[in-house]
């Protein structure tokens, strides 16, 4: 058994008005009239500019921006960038590389037992020297600041604690019961005084403000807001419509161009040139061709029996003037056969022949 999904609940449409009915219909005639033109007119162009866009603007782009980047890239930036890394590894690295190893690093271990023998003899001071010393003065001002703070005290500390004891503390506190009674004086005085610009500024200001907006601004903006949405909503609407009608113009315009054109100029081609093409093909060119072909087989053959011709001939005047050439004689590469034989017995060598 299926259970079926329930579906969303449809949200509730506001009721509308007798304005908002009487609004619309004229706002969304007017509204088509005036957007069907320009539609079909942003359509042409879309189009436009696609053809536009796909048989020159892209291929001369490629042709302009493109391959010149790419032809810069792989020819000169590229080359450029590798001769560039191996002057740098032949001026700067190789150099560096034997300057750190045959100069900074030798230097560099001199001045670290230099420091470190500097290091050591100051540690000695330090302990042998400065230590006793900084121990001796510690103790001198621990002794001067004992002696200064037991002055201090009974010279600055008790006077001090006394006069704010017996002096300060009673007259701050008087000064702060006197500031407490100006304080409540003037928050009196000030809630009095606010009080009274508030109630002024509200009878004179906010009820006005308030008064205008509930009964002039609220319902005129209501009002506008109704044209507002309807004019939108026309906009919406006439431009889907006009997007049909616009499709629907141009699918007939692309109909009547196929039956003007396209479908004659199609029917010419197969029921007339075809035909012809193929009579033309059969009757002419084919023993043209096949003509042709042995014209120049028979050609051919005519040049090569003529150059047959002139090298036998040829060769019959040099034999007649010079005489038939040397034949060479064959060289036996291989062992001599009978008594000549080489053997273990016997040498046939130049030096030991018998």
């Amino acid at each position: 058994m299926k259970f079926e999904k329930p579906s969303a609940p449809v949200a509730p449409q506001p009721p509308e008005g007798c304005l908002v009915v009487a609004i619309r219909v004229p706002v969304r005639i007017v509204v088509l009239v005036l957007v069907v033109p320009v539609r079909v007119v942003w359509d042409a162009v879309v189009v436009g500019g696609r053809f536009l866009w796909r048989t020159v603007l892209r291929p001369v782009g490629r042709a302009l921006f493109v391959w010149p980047v790419v032809a810069l890239w792989r020819y000169a930036v590229v080359p450029g960038a590798k001769a560039l890394g191996w002057l740098v590894k032949v001026l700067v690295l190789v150099p560096a590389v034997w300057l750190y190893r045959t100069v900074l690093t030798p230097v560099g271990h001199a001045l670290d037992w230099s420091a470190r023998r500097i290091g050591d003899g100051l540690a000695w001071v330090y302990a042998r020297v400065l230590t006793p010393v900084g121990h001796a003065c510690a103790w001198v001002v621990g002794g001067v600041a004992a002696a200064v703070a037991w002055l201090g005290r009974y010279a600055l500390v008790v006077p001090a604690g006394w006069l704010y004891a017996w002096v300060l503390a009673p007259v701050g506190r008087a000064v702060a019961r006197c500031g407490r009674g100006l304080l409540w004086l003037a928050r009196a005085v000030g809630t009095g005084v606010g009080v009274v610009l508030y109630w002024t500024a509200r009878i004179l200001l906010v009820l006005p403000a308030v008064a205008l907006w509930r009964w002039v601004l609220a319902p005129v903006g209501r009002v506008l807001a109704v044209v507002g949405r309807e004019v939108w909503d026309a906009l919406g609407h006439a431009w889907r419509i006009a997007g049909h009608i616009s499709l629907a113009v141009g699918r007939a315009l692309v109909t009547l161009f196929r039956w003007i054109f396209v479908a004659p100029v199609s029917w010419v081609y197969r029921t007339v040139l075809t035909p012809v093409g193929h009579v033309v093909r059969d009757l002419v060119l084919r023993p043209a061709a096949e003509a042709a072909r042995g014209a120049g087989r028979v050609v051919r053959q005519a040049l090569t029996a003529a150059r047959e011709s002139a090298r036998q001939a040829r060769a019959d005047f040099r034999r007649m003037v010079f005489g038939e050439p040397a034949q060479p004689r064959p060289v036996e590469r291989r062992e001599p056969m009978g008594d000549g034989t080489r053997t273990l017995g016997r040498s046939t060598t130049v030096l030991t022949k018998d």
